[in-house]
């Protein structure tokens, strides 16, 4: 069954090399229950590592069932780790996170057959611990340790078994009923390979190979070997190693699943400081992004109010080039520029402004508060179309009523909870009559947009402020594409009016409130951008704390790693299970993030009174940032942890 040919190994401490084994030539039947002796040095769990496909030779040959197996790759012998050899070790090697059920199912996962049924379940009533196997290995002695370690290496029905010094650390009693359990294992036509230094033991054995500095010197049968099954085992060994990356030795992404959250819960404390650098970032980039969000929002509702293909006509500078102009060198202008604009190709609606500050009062409430003087087409051109009430009409702005509309401000202050619509207030001592409430707009930069009472301009300029001319004219055009040609309309119109010569522009100025939004839209773009990049780098910087502990936790789980290659996990399996539980972390942290990231944005909008938004796209931007954050930096640990050497790692202190 299985046969080595002149096979040789050395190793390197990198100041000396040690020969292990020495030009061994060895053949081992299908049935035997075989021991190897020797002392310490002397090469025979070397010996045992190459039968058990845990080293491989420097030099030689390997039959197993008259396949020549010297050359495969690493995964090929986990797999044949994981089907034909199963390994029984002196430290047991049990993982203490899970129970002794769970670790004698360990072969299957590997093998993509974990759900065989109770498989795992008999093989621990085999070796007579049924009532103990949902304890975990600091609840049972070592005895029973070293049992479950069998039943885990009967698990997958091996061809053969590899012990190393299983009753190294048993007491007597223990000692006997390991032995008894491969003596049976023996009896039912399996073959036992067993490493020991002690007579006691050996002497159960039907063959005993002696070695001496990586030698066999004595070779001793004390009994007729069974007859074996060679020939079957043969035929299913060769189709095993014609389908090396079929299904068999994939392990389910829920058991990594499963494994990875045990992990995670076995060690808290690291794993809480793992995901506080993703939380961090995460919180960050949801609060950060709100943030920016809101405040596009806040313009863009500010900027509403400066309606859509916007012109503003205002009188010129009073200074330039920092010297002051006469009062006769600034263009005044009129509600007759107001109607000589309107006339003008492409202009949809206009409306003339003026603005004062008035003291309101209503009842023994008073509020000082601006007012501006509007035209009628003011509601429209600045989303003002009120929540209550109406807006004036022409009728009484060519009268000069005394209306009035208020804001939410104004609301407040002076009527509170009533109704003011139909009220009457004086606005320095004059009384108006309120028609309509204006919508709510927030503030802008240090200016409530809410405390403000608008009035018809004519009102305003004659009855109120004592005013001939206007502050500004709002001009909305048909469309974006005539901006430029209404702009150049407006001056000449004004030049006209005002019967200016050349260089009269500079008296007054006509600006396009379509630039200004773009403008404050961009800067606004700019700051979210920037918003986001920051809490990014937090991320990023969670992500290197990630690869930090992965690191780590690679470094305190060698041993681990190096039982679960011995039992038939590949590269790909261990890769696997680090990036599953690196993500499991990162995405935990994120979900944690989004939820104190949404809690702060919050707070932000009670207590700062800022306006904030969380968005769903940013909630899921950062899951995915997160688990992609834990793939990439888990994935250099991963890479560590798979190209452990199995027999390296079991020996790792």
């Amino acid at each position: 069954m299985i046969e080595l040919r002149n096979v040789s190994k050395t190793y390197d401490t990198g100041k000396v090399k040690v020969p292990a084994l020495r030009d061994v030539s060895l053949t081992i039947n299908e049935g035997e229950f075989v021991a190897i002796m020797g002392h310490s040095g002397s090469g025979k769990s070397t010996l045992l590592n190459i039968l058990g496909f845990l080293d491989k030779p420097d030099s030689g040959e390997f039959t197993l069932c008259g396949n020549d197996i010297t050359g495969l790759k690493d995964d090929d012998l986990s797999m044949l780790r994981n089907y034909v050899a199963g390994f029984v070790f002196q430290q047991f090697h049990l993982l203490p996170r899970m129970t002794a059920l769970k670790n004698a199912e360990l072969p299957l996962i590997y093998a993509g057959r974990r759900l065989i049924g109770d498989a795992a379940s008999s093989k621990i009533s085999a070796v007579g611990l049924s009532q103990r196997e949902m304890h975990y290995p600091n609840e049972l002695s070592g005895g029973e340790q070293q049992r479950i370690a069998i039943a885990r290496s009967l698990v997958n029905d091996p061809l053969v078994i590899l012990a190393d010094e299983p009753t190294g650390n048993l007491d007597t009693k223990s000692e006997a009923e390991i032995i008894a359990i491969l003596k049976k294992l023996h009896g039912e036509g399996k073959t036992i390979i067993l490493v020991t230094h002690e007579n006691e033991v050996a002497a159960h054995a039907e063959r005993i190979i002696r070695m001496r500095d990586g030698r066999i010197i004595a070779d001793e049968r004390k009994a007729k070997r069974r007859a074996g099954r060679a020939t079957e085992r043969k035929l299913s060994l060769e189709q095993l190693l014609s389908e090396k990356h079929s299904t068999p030795g994939r392990a389910e992404f829920a058991d990594y699943l499963r494994q990875a959250m045990s992990s995670i819960v076995t060690h808290k404390m690291r794993s809480f400081l793992s995901m506080l650098g993703i939380l961090i970032g995460v919180a960050a980039v949801i609060s950060m992004l709100a943030l920016g969000e809101g405040a596009k929002k806040s313009i863009t509702t500010s900027l509403s109010s400066l309606g859509s293909n916007l012109l503003t006509v205002m009188p010129g500078s009073h200074r330039q080039g920092g010297v002051a102009l006469q009062a006769g060198q600034v263009t005044r202008l009129t509600l007759q520029d107001e109607k000589a604009l309107s006339r003008i190709n492409g202009v949809r609606r206009i409306s003339a402004s003026v603005y004062g500050r008035v003291q309101a009062v209503y009842n023994n409430k008073n509020w000082n508060t601006q007012v501006q003087g509007a035209g009628v087409d003011f509601a429209q051109m600045r989303a003002a179309e009120p929540i209550a009430g109406r807006f004036f009409s022409d009728d009484e702005l060519r009268s000069r009523k005394k209306v009035a509309l208020v804001g939410a401000t104004i609301v407040r202050e002076l009527f509170g909870s009533a109704d003011p619509v139909g009220k009457t207030i004086k606005l320095n001592r004059i009384n108006f009559t309120v028609i309509g409430v204006l919508p709510v707009k927030g503030a802008q930069m240090f200016r409530d947009q809410d405390d403000i009472v608008v009035i018809p301009v004519t009102t305003a300029m004659y009855r109120l402020l004592g005013r001939e001319y206007v502050d500004f004219i709002d001009v909305e055009v048909e469309s974006q594409v005539e901006i430029d040609q209404v702009m150049n309309s407006i001056k000449a119109e004004i030049m006209r009016e005002h019967h200016l010569s050349a260089g009269g522009e500079e008296t007054f100025e006509v600006r396009d409130m379509s630039e200004i939004r773009d403008m404050l839209t961009a800067t606004t773009r700019t700051m979210s951008m920037l918003l986001g990049i920051v809490a990014a780098i937090s991320l990023v910087v969670g992500g290197i704390g990630i690869m930090n502990i992965m690191l780590v936790s690679v470094k305190e789980r060698v041993k681990e790693i190096g039982l679960r290659k011995a039992i038939g996990a590949r590269k790909r399996d261990i890769r696997l299970q680090f990036l599953i539980e690196s993500a499991l972390l990162t995405f935990s942290g994120g979900l944690a993030g989004i939820v104190i990231g949404s809690v702060i944005s919050i707070l932000i909008s009670v207590l700062a009174k800022w306006s904030v938004a969380v968005m769903p796209a940013a909630i899921i931007l950062s899951s995915l940032f997160s688990i992609l954050i834990g793939v990439f930096f888990g994935l250099w640990p991963a890479i560590q942890a798979s190209r452990l050497s199995p027999i390296e790692a079991l020996r790792y202190e």
